[in-house]
Order: C-alpha cells, then sequence, then structure tokens
C-alpha cells in the first residue's frame, strides 16, 4: 500500500511541475542530538540532520518553509530548511527551552524554559527574543489556539496551565489543572482547552472564556503525555508514556473507545493533513509508530535516533520554489 502511495505521489508531483509539496515528518532525538527526518509516504528516513544537545520541542511553520527546534542543553533554538534540511540559523532562546509552537501566522514562536521557569516569544524571521514572561513551576509545552489569540503554557509542578494574550504578550490568567500537566490541545474552534495531567492519570477540560475547568476524567492508561483530536473533532487521542499505548475517547465525553500499543514511552504526536494517519515518538524502541484512525491499527514504523522526543509534519514546498530559497547562514543571534 504505501509503494502504491508513494507512485501516486509521485505521478501527480511529475503533473504539477515544480510546485509539487513534499509530506515529511521531523521528529527530534534528545539522546544523539539529532533530528531524524522522515518520508512517510515513502516510508523511509530521509536524513539525519546535526542540531544542538539534548533537543525536544519541534514545530514547522504553517507554509512549510522552516522547522524549529528547541536545544534544552545548549539554551537554544535551532532553524531549519525545511526543503534543504541546511541550517538557517541557531538563537539564544534564555535557558532549557523545551516546549516550543508557532502562532497561526507564522511570525512567532514560543518556547518555555523550564529550568529557569520562563517564557519566551522569538521572532521566526530573525530570532531576535521579542519577549520573556515570568512562567509557572516547570513549564513544559506550549500550544497555540487555532484562532491566533491564544498561548497555553502547563506548569508541570505548579500544577496550573498560564493563558497568554498574543496581542499584549501577557499572561492574562492561571488556572489550576490535574498534577503535572504536559501536553495540551485547543479544539478547533479555540473554545475549549484539553489537558493531560501525567502524574494524576487525568484528562481536564477548560473552557478558554470562563477560566475554568469544565469536566475531568480518568485517562485509564498511565502518564498521559499529549493530545490530538480527529479531523471532525469528534475523538481525542492521547499517548500514555507510562503503559506504553495512545488511546482514543469520545472527545464531548470522554469514554475511553479504543487502546493501541504502540511500545515504551509513547511521547508526543503529529497527525498527517489529511487527518487519516497518527505519529507518535515511541522513545524507549527508538521508534515513531504510524497508527491508521480508520482501523486504529500501527499500519507502519520508523527507525528515529536515540530516545525520540518531540515531533511534527510539513507539507514542504520544493528547495527550487520561491518560498524556499532564502540562503541558510549559520549566525548565531
Amino acid at each position: 500500500m504505501i509503494a502504491r502511495a508513494s507512485l501516486a505521489v509521485a505521478v501527480l508531483c511529475l503533473l504539477a511541475g515544480p510546485a509539487c509539496a513534499e509530506l515529511r515528518l521531523f521528529v527530534t532525538n534528545e539522546k544523539s542530538n539529532d533530528v531524524t527526518v522522515i518520508d512517510p509516504i515513502g516510508g523511509r528516513v530521509i536524513a539525519t540532520v546535526p542540531v544542538g544537545q539534548r533537543p525536544r520541542g519541534i514545530a514547522a511553520t504553517p507554509d512549510g518553509r522552516l522547522v524549529l527546534i528547541a536545544n534544552s542543553n545548549s539554551d537554544s533554538v535551532t532553524v531549519l530548511d525545511a526543503a534543504t534540511l541546511a541550517l538557517v540559523r541557531t538563537v539564544p532562546a534564555n535557558i532549557d527551552p523545551e516546549g516550543l509552537a508557532v502562532e497561526p501566522n507564522g511570525r512567532v514562536a514560543w518556547t518555555v524554559n523550564e529550568n529557569e521557569q520562563k517564557i519566551t516569544a522569538l521572532d521566526v524571521s530573525t530570532g531576535a527574543i521579542i519577549a520573556t514572561l515570568p512562567g509557572g513551576t516547570e513549564p513544559e509545552t506550549a500550544v497555540v489556539s487555532p484562532d491566533g489569540a491564544w498561548v497555553a503554557v502547563s506548569n508541570e509542578t505548579s500544577n496550573d496551565v498560564y493563558l497568554i494574550s498574543t496581542t499584549t504578550r501577557e499572561v492574562a490568567d492561571k488556572i489550576a489543572a490535574g498534577k503535572n500537566p504536559r501536553g495540551m490541545r485547543f479544539t478547533g474552534d479555540s473554545r475549549r482547552l484539553y489537558v493531560a495531567c501525567e502524574a494524576s492519570n487525568e484528562l481536564v477540560v477548560i473552557d478558554v472564556s470562563r477560566r475554568a475547568v469544565v469536566h475531568k476524567a480518568a485517562s485509564g492508561g498511565v502518564r498521559p503525555v499529549d493530545l490530538l483530536f480527529t479531523a471532525d473533532g469528534r475523538k481525542l487521542i492521547v499517548s500514555h508514556g507510562g503503559s506504553g499505548d495512545v488511546r482514543i475517547y469520545d472527545a464531548a465525553t470522554l469514554t475511553p473507545e479504543h487502546t493501541i500499543p504502540v511500545g515504551p514511552r509513547a511521547w508526543w504526536m503529529t497527525m498527517s493533513p489529511d487527518g487519516k494517519t497518527v505519529y507518535v515518538t515511541v522513545g524507549r524502541a527508538n521508534e515513531v509508530a504510524a497508527i491508521d484512525t480508520t482501523t486504529w491499527q500501527v499500519s507502519q514504523r520508523y527507525k528515529a535516533g536515540t530516545l525520540p522526543w518531540g515531533i511534527t509534519i510539513a507539507d514542504v514546498p520544493p528547495a527550487s520554489s520561491p518560498a524556499s530559497r532564502a540562503s541558510p547562514t549559520n549566525e548565531r543571534r
């Protein structure tokens, strides 16, 4: 099936000419200090790109041109050209940057500084730090709402979530959640925020306008880490690092429906643009598992580096297109 899909994509690209984009997965490997680049259609690893020390958070710009990587032990963010895989720049990002997210306009990236207990905003085009905010205790993850109005930051040890206005770049509210909140996801209408609470094995739902928790449920697994919604928003997908699985719930009621074993330390996830495949890093197996959202079965596995952590997907414009012609530099600012 993968060979047929790859052939179909190749034929379409030939017909489309140089405008054809390429789907790529980018995976941070925190022990081998590199990023694995995967062609999910062809089912192969394209490249392994060295970056900083202990790379963790990763995000692609919405146009598919750039990939940003938070290097926790290098106190920096690396920016790669997603098409050529060339280094564009590496920039300081305060101490211990970890989770990372890019605003829908592609102009601003937010990273959390766990050990420094700060939140940093970067200008994507220059790499300059444009804001530094106080975080909670051990901030872990940043996610941006689909409407671009909010950045949510989970704080592992203070057990709360910060809501930050992207307009004022200030913390608008602090909301108590379950114990050890980690991964989060806004609903498509940006009205609710779902939170995975790792230590209490809970799923928590926050009403954004009310700034309040409106629903809680046991996850059923051990150490829930990350969440995604299916394309129609009806199902919630949650990875569990302790029980080594991905679980599916009714998003409205949080009723469990399926459990998919994937392997030890099932960690961060991303979804294909068509919503048909979920990709999850499986840290202790040094793999990425692909899950078919029709059958809820593992359909493919890809080798990664040592201890894969973060993952993102990009619809990458070809290197020959004007969108990808920025001259890479090794400038450090």
